[in-house]
């Protein structure tokens, strides 16, 4: 695994997410009740950015990102789209902290 640093860990807020460039690849960061989550920063529907929808545990307890647009919902730890109207997923990544640095493994 290549692991590189995308964000210090002071810059990211609980439920809200942050677009980061990883080895020239848009990735949205979240963080939600103490986990990190990195995945495809655009939605596949319609290329909104993920990283401006609300995150939060959803009434099922997956993590997940609504898009900002049309509200499909991406589970943040497979990517997959779990409702309409994205069908297809988003990319995840691994993620670790590094000292104060969340780092993202895009390989």
């Amino acid at each position: 695994m290549a692991f590189v640093k995308a964000l210090p860990k002071s810059e990211l807020q609980p439920g809200q997410g942050r677009c980061v460039k990883v080895n020239d690849k848009a990735i949205a960061l979240f963080l939600i009740e103490g986990e990190y989550y990195a995945i495809d920063e655009l939605c596949t529907h319609a290329d909104a950015s993920l990283a401006d929808g609300p995150a939060y545990k959803d009434e099922k307890g997956r993590c997940v990102v609504e898009c900002p647009w049309h509200g499909a919902q991406f589970d943040l730890k497979t990517g997959a789209a779990v409702t309409l109207p994205a069908v297809t997923p988003v990319k995840s990544y691994p993620v670790r902290l590094e000292g104060d640095a969340i780092e993202v493994d895009v390989s």
